[in-house]
């Protein structure tokens, strides 16, 4: 079975990421919805979760969701993702959420509201996304310091938005996003 969640699709900033996880051993104990986890407890059981399945990730950049949409981006995302893992069209997956963002080809796809927290493959495949994705935002505060990612991730909290308001947006920001486009109206 595969599972699959997706992490930073809300986001202001930065990547959607979606992570595909095929169990290839006995996962961990703990798996539950990322957010339901404290930092410690994700990273702890991100290392497990790393030698218990195959994982596959498929990073959409913020251009690539501006130029064709979330919807595109999502579908993008989890085609990368089942590629990174050579899933074959057969195979059963759940994936979080209650539309099917897979290639028609697959077709044995269950999607399902919270399935994040009802099945252990997804769980795991949630928080190895939101640790894969963090990590990533982390490390751009050398080259995009202003922005402070590493406090934010890239959400529209109002630390964030007070800094867009002083130093603009970057090329890790979503355009086509509504809080980034009123922002950038109100700027002209």
């Amino acid at each position: 079975m595969i599972g699959i969640d997706e992490v930073g699709r809300g986001c202001w900033a930065g990547p959607l990421l979606v992570v595909a996880a095929r169990t290839t051993g006995t996962l961990p104990l703990g798996l539950k919805d990322s957010k339901k986890l404290s930092k410690k407890q994700r990273e702890n059981l991100f290392l497990q979760i790393q030698t218990s399945c195959d994982l596959g990730e498929g990073w959409v950049t913020a251009a690539e969701i501006d130029a064709d949409g979330l919807t595109k981006a999502m579908e993008l995302a989890v085609g990368r993702a089942l590629q990174a893992i050579n899933a074959q069209n057969d195979e059963e997956i759940i994936m979080d959420g209650i539309i099917n963002y897979c290639d028609p080809a697959f077709i044995n796809v269950k999607c399902e509201a919270k399935a994040d927290d009802a099945y252990p493959v997804v769980s795991a495949a949630s928080i190895y996304a939101k640790v894969t994705r963090d990590r990533y935002m982390t490390e751009l505060k050398n080259e995009y310091s202003v922005y402070e990612f590493a406090k934010h991730v890239g959400y529209g909290t109002k630390l964030h938005s007070d800094l867009l308001a002083i130093h603009g947006t970057c090329d890790q920001h979503r355009l086509s996003f509504a809080p980034i486009k009123k922002l950038l109206a109100q700027a002209i």
